[in-house]
């Protein structure tokens, strides 16, 4: 049966960009997410809706499913004064604050006398990746589940981020 909309699903994963592995839970921790809320990427969620608990595939996600292609447009010049105190390298990934307020991550693609590229594309737009994947648990969201988009395993107590209870005085 195919997996549905908030349904909260559970699963270890590898992932290759084509020449490396760039990312696993394999042996940790599994990835849980709630289906159908744009949580991990289009391709993969479509890839692991029809799969059976315990199944195991390997799946190709193209870029335009994964990350998107890659931008040219997305690579901004910035005077280099604006990283004082930065050392900074070809292919350093840098954290920012975007203008609504959010986390923006980019990439030293150039540094000159005068002035710094930076790539706002995602290390990995544009690239086609490779899955294995094993789908280790479906189950029924709760309520609050749905109303918060959070699964209870990735909800922090209120106890100064612990899962020791609440009341703890932090």
């Amino acid at each position: 049966m195919a997996i549905q909309t908030n349904q909260i699903v559970s699963i270890e994963y590898e992932v290759s960009d084509g020449e490396k592995i760039v990312d696993s839970n394999i042996g940790g921790a599994p990835l849980v997410f709630m289906f159908g809320k744009g949580q991990i990427i289009p391709g993969l969620e479509n890839a692991i809706a029809n799969m059976a608990i315990g199944e195991r595939a390997e799946v190709l996600v193209k870029a335009e499913e994964a990350y998107g292609v890659y931008d040219d447009e997305a690579l901004q010049e910035v005077p280099r004064d604006q990283f004082a105190g930065i050392d900074l390298d070809v292919g350093m990934t840098l954290y920012g604050q975007g203008e609504d307020g959010g986390t923006v991550q980019v990439v030293v693609k150039e540094i000159g006398n005068e002035s710094v590229t930076i790539d706002f594309n995602h290390p990995l737009a544009g690239k086609n990746l490779s899955f294995l994947v094993v789908l280790n648990n479906v189950r029924e969201a709760s309520a609050d589940e749905i109303m918060s988009g959070i699964p209870v395993e990735n909800q922090l107590d209120d106890c100064c981020g612990t899962h020791s209870g609440s009341g703890c005085g932090c």
